[in-house]
Parts: structure tokens; C-alpha cells; sequence
């Protein structure tokens, strides 16, 4: 049992990576839609490259957007108004026709009666339908059923009905009809004053006997028996049998899958996505193995691609047309900026070939996303400027509207459509890409990660433990300060991160503040401490200033990649002039008692540094300094670090520690401020 446990607790990285591994995969397929893939890619327009296609199985023609739009439309324009009709209120408008004629007319008007029998037509003409209530916005032929307590009592057309003014002109028209057009003026007024609405929309009844027909309106128009040729190699997917292909890829994707090999279709898609995620453990392995080899790394990055799925996941179900707002550049900008950019463009890469199985119109996402990713991260450096940020992002928004306007046309053959909310669309995924900054900081206080940005903030002179280097040790400041600028414009040289390099440079010396007076850059006195003690004890200080570093370096929460500078910067080199004065005195003096511990320099950065370190601290030895000299002194240097060894574990070449060497010379030369020396 104890083996058992042993072997578990040496073997518990690789089975973290092995459970985070799985559930990754678990997470993005339970996101993943649970249909099959239909296995033909066609678009309108084009020649259909496949072989003839014959019907699978039975299946129905869905109607186009179109149709059922238009169906749509003429269901509403044909569909019925109901009125409620109030039969009441005729009766009491002719009993107030009575009382306010006989007030308004003496019986001296020899037309009385003729009068009020032209007002008793009006009444009955215009209430023969109805008077409304207010005006309506519907056409004349409208067809209305007129309904009184739930029951219909009539059936014509809107413009049977009288609006509320429309009286006046029936007034007008019986009057002059009967020669009593003088009395048009009192008798209009009389109207005006006893004509009350009968007749109001019924609202709900209306809306429900739409609604009935909307309901009736079939999706589908004709039916494909299974066998049927439903399109020949080479011919046009034009407007019906794009009809009909896309309707067999809804059908294709929405039953057979989902009823027959649903476990089977699961089973599939994890397979796939496991294989892109091995691809991605395997290439850590290979390439990057101190990012393999921490946990947390991996995590980091699995918990991204994990991210941007779950986001292009949530879009794609609430509206698929909104899929390019998900700013997934975002992706290799982040990882960019914690690793490099080689890791940031494979993860982009297998992220967008995952994101291909849910999203439409997979190969022209595909090819957007993965242009974009190279876009991103072939313009954006030194993330720590802002300028360059809105300057890139910027860059890759252009690059979205190229590509999909020459999808576009390709698709259409035409701009005469263009939709420009999808350009909108990528105008909002450039500014959610901004977001990168604000998320660069969570992700280093949730992960312990660093960032450009954070090393330029540890770039600053003015941090307390700089100023407090300065205070204690201000040799090794001037000196840290000397080497910060070769090991940055080492960096720039050959192409490696020049801001981690001077950062590390910068405090790779900190851990000489326990003992500033027993390193020669800080004895001001020209007294020697070294003098009083033997040259075992004066090699343990030396060395010690590694240890002492580091633990400077935790208390003040340095980030890893800053502490690898102080771990690495002697490597494993010895403390050679205490050892040859032991040995003049002990001739089996072990040399290991005079080593650094280690480890040797594993990055560019590091190794860069071991290099500045160096050269910079043994130039201070220099008698009368001259460019021969100088030369001779940075290759005896540097050739005897690569004798050592120093540089086997660092992805350095040949060719970049002679660029270095180059660079070395050329700025001791302008430290020295050597001349030329001209003839007297």
C-alpha cells in the first residue's frame, strides 16, 4: 500500500495533467451540440462537388425565411377585424333627436316636418353599420364582422362603417337633397351633439382569429421520398435545391442523430476533441517543457481555450448571427503575453478547428479566425504599450472586414446586399479585444503569472526593494544597472524578451544586501572584509548571495520568472579565486565546496544575463582598456562559460552568443569611451 501511495504522490503531475485532461474534454463536449455533422459542405451559387446525392431517407422541403414571411403578410392583410356593436345606443340618439329638434325648430318652419324626417333618415343611414368609436388605419375593403354580446350579427367591409366626422357629410348631402340647405348650420350642430360611437375594435378576438391562422401556416412544402436524385456532380445549387439540401442537413442533423446513434455521435466528438487537446499536452512536451511541467500553466490554458468555447457556445444559442462579437483573439494575445507567440498561434489554431463543428458556416469562420490569430500575433508587441494595443486591434478588425467582404462576394457575386451590421458586428469584437489589459491583471493575480506589463512596472528604479538596493549596496545597484542595459540591448540582438531580460538583470543581485561590504563593488573604504576570514568562509558568503536573493526575492513577491534570474545568473560555476588560494593550502580541496548550486541557465533571457553578468563585473579589472583588449577579454569570458557548459540547458545557438559578443564589445568600448588614437 505505501509503494502504491509513493508511486502516486511521484507520478502526481502527470495524473493531474492526465484528470485535467479529461474533464477539458468532458466540459466542451457536454458545450457541444448534441447532432451529428452533416458531411456536405455547399454553398448557393456554386457547382455541388460531391458525388450525386440521393435522398437518405424521407424527408420534408422547409420553407425559405421568405416564404413564410410572405405568407405571413397576406394572412394579415386578408385577415378579419371584429367590432363590438352597442344596439342601444341608436335608440337613445333618436330619443335625443327628438327633445333637442323640437328646442332647436318652432313649429312656425313650414319644412318641419320634412326637416325632422331628413334627420331620422341621417340617424338610421349612419348607424345602419355603425359609427366608430375613433379612426382606424385600415383599408376600405377590409372585411369586418360585426358582433353584439359575442354573437355575429353582420359581415362587410371597413368602409361601410361611418368615422366620427363622416356624418357631417351625410347631413350636407340630405339636406341639399330636400332643398333645406339653409338650415345646414343649426342642423349640423344639432348632430354634433346627440351622434355617440357604437362601434369599437375588439381587440383580442381579433388578435386570437390572427393568431388561429399564423398557426396554421406549415414550414414545410412538399415532400422528398427517400431515393429521389436530389442533386448531380457539377450542377448549381441554386435557390430550390439549396432549398432542398439545406433542408436535408436541418433534417440530417435534428433526427437521425438524435434518435439513433446519440451515444455514438457523444462518443465521436470526444474522440476529436481529445485528439486536438493531446495534440496541444504534446506540443508543451516537446516545445515547451518547463510550461508542460507546471501545472499551473497548463491549467491556464486549458481554462481559456475552455472560455472562449463556453463563449462562442452561449452567443451561438441565444443567436448564431452574433458569433463574430465573441472576441476570440483575445485567446493569443493573453498567451502571447504570459509564454510566446508560437504557443499563443497553436492554441488559437486548435481552439477555431474545435469552435468549426458548432458554429455555421464552418470553413469561412475557420479561415476568418485563423487569419485574424496570425494577424494578432504578428502586430502586436510590447503589449505593455498602449498605443500598440489600439494600433493592432485596429489591424485585426480590418483584416475581418477584408475577408468576409471577399467571402461575400464570392458567396453572392455582388455587394448589391451587403449587410452592414456585420461589420458592425467586427467593429464590437475589436473593442471587446481591448478587454485584453483588465484580463491580463486578473489572470496574474488569479494564476501568479507575469506579464510585459507587470515586468515594466518592476523596470521602475523607484520600487522599494530598487531603492532599497540602492541604499544598502549601491555598487551592486550601479552594477545591476550597467547589466540591465547590455543584457536589454543583448536581447534586442537576437530577438528575445528584452523586457524580462533587464528586469531580471535589475534584482538578479539583491541577495548582496545581506553582506553589501564583502563584494569589491561596494567596499568604498578600500578595506577588504574577505581579509579576516578563510577562503572557505569567504566563498560561502559569495555564494550565498544566491540563496539570500531568492529569499529577498519571495518575501517581496517576485514572480518566478524574475527569481529563475537569480537562481541562474552564476550557474554552476565556481567561486575560482577563493578555491585557488584554499588549494595553495590544501591541496585536496574538494572544487565542489566552491560551486555555485545552480541550476545553470535554461532561457535565452538567463543565459543572456550569465553572459552580462560576467563580462560587466570582470571589466571593472581592465588596466588601461583599448578595443583589442576588450575583445579578447568578452571571447576569453564567454568561451570559457560555453567550455563549462553553462549555456546546455538554454535554446541559445552558436550564432546568437556571437551576436552577443558583438554587442558586449561595443558597448564596453562606449563605456570606456575609448577614441581613436590619432598620430602626434
Amino acid at each position: 500500500m505505501d509503494d502504491l501511495i509513493n508511486k502516486w504522490y511521484k507520478n502526481h503531475s502527470l495524473l493531474y495533467k492526465v484528470l485535467l485532461f479529461l474533464s477539458t474534454t468532458f466540459l466542451i463536449v457536454y458545450l457541444f451540440p448534441k447532432t451529428g455533422k452533416f458531411k456536405y459542405n455547399f454553398d448557393k451559387g456554386k457547382p455541388w462537388q460531391s458525388e450525386n446525392l440521393l435522398a437518405p431517407f424521407d424527408f420534408a422541403i422547409a420553407k425559405s425565411f421568405e416564404e413564410i414571411e410572405n405568407e405571413t403578410a397576406e394572412i394579415q392583410d386578408a385577415s378579419i377585424i371584429y367590432f363590438d356593436v352597442d344596439s342601444n345606443v341608436k335608440s337613445g340618439v333618436l330619443k335625443d333627436y327628438d327633445v333637442v329638434f323640437n328646442e332647436m325648430f318652432s313649429d312656425s318652419i313650414s319644412e318641419k316636418e320634412t326637416l325632422y324626417d331628413v334627420g331620422t333618415s341621417v340617424i338610421n343611414k349612419i348607424y345602419t353599420h355603425g359609427v366608430l368609436d375613433e379612426d382606424y388605419s385600415y383599408s376600405d375593403d377590409k372585411t369586418i364582422i360585426l358582433i353584439d354580446n359575442q354573437v355575429q350579427i353582420s359581415k362587410t367591409i371597413f368602409s361601410e362603417l361611418t368615422k366620427a366626422d363622416e356624418f357631417r357629410t351625410v347631413v350636407e348631402e340630405e339636406l341639399s337633397s330636400n332643398n333645406l340647405s339653409n338650415h345646414r348650420t343649426s342642423f349640423v350642430s344639432l348632430f354634433f351633439d346627440i351622434v355617440k360611437p357604437n362601434v369599437a375594435l375588439n381587440l383580442s378576438l381579433t388578435d386570437q382569429a390572427l393568431q388561429e391562422e399564423l398557426n396554421g401556416i406549415s414550414p414545410v412544402r412538399g415532400n422528398i421520398e427517400k431515393g429521389t436524385l436530389i442533386i448531380s456532380k457539377g450542377e448549381i445549387v441554386d435557390g430550390e435545391k439549396f432549398n432542398i439540401l439545406s433542408s436535408l442537413e436541418a433534417e440530417y442533423e435534428s433526427q437521425v442523430w438524435s434518435t439513433s446513434t446519440y451515444n455514438l455521435v457523444i462518443f465521436a466528438y470526444a474522440l476529436l476533441v481529445a485528439l486536438a487537446l493531446l495534440m496541444l499536452l504534446l506540443f508543451l512536451r516537446k516545445y515547451r517543457v518547463e510550461v508542460f511541467l507546471d501545472n499551473t500553466k497548463v491549467t491556464f490554458i486549458f481554462f481559456n481555450i475552455l472560455l472562449m468555447i463556453l463563449l462562442t457556445t452561449l452567443v451561438i444559442n441565444y443567436n448564431a448571427e452574433y458569433v463574430y462579437v465573441i472576441p476570440l483573439c483575445i485567446l493569443p494575445l493573453v498567451l502571447k503575453a504570459f509564454f510566446d507567440a508560437r504557443l499563443g498561434l497553436f492554441a488559437h489554431v486548435l481552439t477555431v478547428l474545435l469552435l468549426g463543428f458548432i458554429v455555421p458556416n464552418s470553413y469561412e469562420y475557420m479561415f476568418l479566425q485563423i487569419i485574424a490569430g496570425i494577424v494578432t500575433i504578428l502586430t502586436v508587441s510590447e503589449l505593455y504599450k498602449r498605443a500598440n494595443l489600439f494600433i493592432s486591434v485596429g489591424q485585426i478588425t480590418l483584416i475581418y472586414i477584408i475577408a468576409y467582404f471577399a467571402f461575400y462576394v464570392i458567396h453572392e457575386g455582388s455587394i448589391t446586399n451587403l449587410d452592414m451590421e456585420t461589420f458592425g458586428l467586427f467593429i464590437l469584437c475589436g473593442l471587446a479585444t481591448l478587454f485584453v489589459q483588465p484580463l491580463i491583471y486578473i489572470y496574474e493575480k488569479l494564476f501568479g503569472l507575469v506579464s510585459d506589463v507587470s515586468l515594466l512596472e518592476l523596470s521602475d528604479t523607484n520600487t522599494k526593494l530598487l531603492k532599497e538596493l540602492s541604499n544598502k549596496a549601491p555598487g551592486t545597484f550601479h552594477h545591476s544597472l550597467n547589466v540591465a542595459n547590455l543584457a536589454e540591448a543583448s536581447a534586442n540582438e537576437i530577438g528575445a524578451n528584452a523586457m524580462l531580460a533587464r528586469v531580471g538583470a535589475l534584482y538578479h543581485d539583491i541577495g548582496k544586501m545581506k553582506a553589501p561590504t564583502y563584494f569589491t563593488e561596494n567596499q568604498a573604504t578600500g578595506i577588504n572584509s574577505h581579509d579576516e576570514l578563510s577562503s572557505r568562509e569567504s566563498a560561502k558568503i559569495i555564494i550565498d548571495h544566491v540563496i539570500d536573493g531568492i529569499e529577498i526575492a519571495k518575501k517581496y513577491n517576485l514572480p518566478d520568472r524574475v527569481i529563475d534570474f537569480i537562481r541562474t545568473h552564476h550557474g554552476t560555476s565556481t567561486v575560482y579565486y577563493f578555491y585557488r588560494k584554499e588549494k595553495e593550502l590544501d591541496d585536496n580541496v574538494s572544487i565542489d565546496d566552491f560551486r555555485y548550486p545552480g541550476p545553470k541557465p535554461f532561457s535565452k533571457e538567463t543565459a543572456i544575463l550569465m553572459m552580462c553578468d560576467s563580462v560587466e563585473a570582470a571589466s571593472k579589472s581592465l588596466k588601461e582598456p583599448s578595443s583589442t583588449k576588450i575583445d579578447k577579454f568578452v571571447e576569453s569570458i564567454i568561451n570559457k562559460q560555453m567550455e563549462d557548459g553553462q549555456f546546455l540547458n538554454a535554446n541559445i545557438t552558436f550564432k546568437e552568443i556571437q551576436s552577443i559578443k558583438k554587442i558586449l564589445k561595443n558597448k564596453l568600448a562606449n563605456i570606456f569611451h575609448l577614441r581613436i588614437e590619432y598620430p602626434e
